[in-house]
C-alpha cells in the first residue's frame, strides 16, 4: 500500500478518535513532529507505531496497511472482535501509555539498567510479549520514556503558567516546579538524574536531552527577555542568565535527591527544598530583578 494512503488511513483513526493530533501523538507515545512528518509523507510509520495506532483506535494493522484481511476493521467507536489484540488495554490512554508510565515509575525507584521488561509487565499486569508488541526493545521503549517525560513536563510548565503576564511572577512559578517537595516531583528528578547518565551513553537519549534543554533553557530566556522589556529584570543577557539559573537548578535539586525527605539532615539549614528554593529566588533576585522593581 502506498505511504500516502497508510497516513490518510492513519488521519481517519485521528478523526474519529476525536482528539487532536498531538493528543494522539501522545496517546501512541511518539513525538508529535514524527506523527506529523509520517502524516505528510514525509517519513514512513514504524511496524511498532502502527501496532499502537491499531491498539488506541481499535482497528486491525492489516487494515491500516490495506490487506484483505483487515478490510472490514475500519474505525468504529466498537473494536472489532476478531482484530488481534494484545491483553486487555489500560482503561487510561490505552496500554502503550501505561506501559510508558509505569516505566517511568520503574525508572524512578530502580534506575532504568535495573528495570526489565518483566518488571514492567508485572506493573501493567500483562505479558512480556504484550510488551513487545507495542515497544520491540528497550532502546524504544527508553525513547517513549524520555519523550513522555519530557511532554508532560512542558505540559505541566504551561499549564501552571498560563495567563501570567508578570515575567517575575512567571519565573518564580518556574522555580516553584522545579523544586522537588512532593513525592512526584521527587520521582520526576530520579527519571532526569537517571536519563542524564544514560544520555552520556546513547545516542538517542542525548540527543533527546539537548533538544529538551534547549526547549527549556529557551522558556527560562523567553521569560527573563520578556522580564528586562517590562522593567522588571535588569537588561542582562537572557541566554547567559538562562543558562546560569536552569544549572543552578540542575546542581541545588541533585543535592535536594541527596537527602531523604523528613531524615536527620531534611532540617539542616541550606538542606532541603525549601532552602533550594530560598537560594534560587535569592539568585533571581541578586542578579536579574531590577533595583526599582518590587517582588509580589
Amino acid at each position: 500500500m502506498q505511504q500516502d494512503e497508510v497516513a490518510a488511513r492513519v488521519r481517519q483513526v485521528i478523526d474519529t478518535a476525536g482528539v487532536s493530533a498531538r493528543e494522539f501523538a501522545r496517546r501512541i507515545v511518539i513525538d508529535p513532529s514524527k506523527l506529523s512528518r509520517s502524516l505528510n509523507g514525509t517519513r514512513r510509520f514504524t511496524a511498532a507505531e502502527l501496532a499502537r495506532i491499531a491498539d488506541i483506535g481499535g482497528v486491525d494493522v492489516g487494515w491500516l496497511l490495506g490487506s484483505a484481511a483487515g478490510a472490514a476493521a475500519a474505525p468504529s467507536p466498537v473494536r472489532s472482535p476478531s482484530a488481534p489484540r494484545p491483553p486487555a488495554p489500560s482503561p487510561e490512554g490505552g496500554r502503550p501509555l501505561q506501559i510508558v508510565r509505569e516505566t517511568v515509575r520503574l525508572i524512578a525507584e530502580r534506575g532504568f539498567h535495573a528495570v526489565r521488561v518483566a518488571d514492567i509487565a508485572a506493573a501493567c499486569h500483562t505479558s512480556t510479549a504484550a510488551i513487545h508488541y507495542h515497544f520491540p526493545g528497550r532502546d524504544e521503549l527508553l525513547e517513549a520514556a524520555v519523550r513522555w517525560c519530557m511532554d508532560e513536563d512542558t505540559r505541566r510548565r504551561a499549564d501552571a503558567t498560563a495567563g501570567t503576564r508578570h515575567a517575575g511572577d512567571e519565573l518564580r512559578l518556574l522555580i516553584e516546579l522545579q523544586t522537588p517537595r512532593t513525592e512526584q516531583q521527587r520521582r520526576q528528578w530520579c527519571v532526569w538524574l537517571d536519563l542524564w547518565a544514560e544520555a552520556a551513553r546513547s545516542t538517542t537519549v542525548g540527543r533527546l536531552h539537548v533538544e529538551y534543554y534547549r526547549q527549556w533553557r529557551g522558556t527560562v530566556g523567553d521569560v527573563i527577555r520578556r522580564g528586562i522589556e517590562q522593567g522588571v529584570f535588569r537588561p542582562v543577557d537572557a541566554d547567559g542568565a538562562a543558562l546560569a539559573l536552569t544549572a543552578l537548578i540542575d546542581g541545588l535539586a541533585s543535592q535536594v535527591l541527596a537527602i531523604e525527605p523528613g531524615g536527620p539532615d531534611d532540617g539542616v539549614p541550606g538542606n532541603g527544598a525549601q532552602a533550594m528554593h530560598d537560594a534560587l529566588i535569592a539568585h533571581v533576585d541578586a542578579c536579574l530583578t531590577a533595583p526599582t522593581a518590587t517582588a509580589d
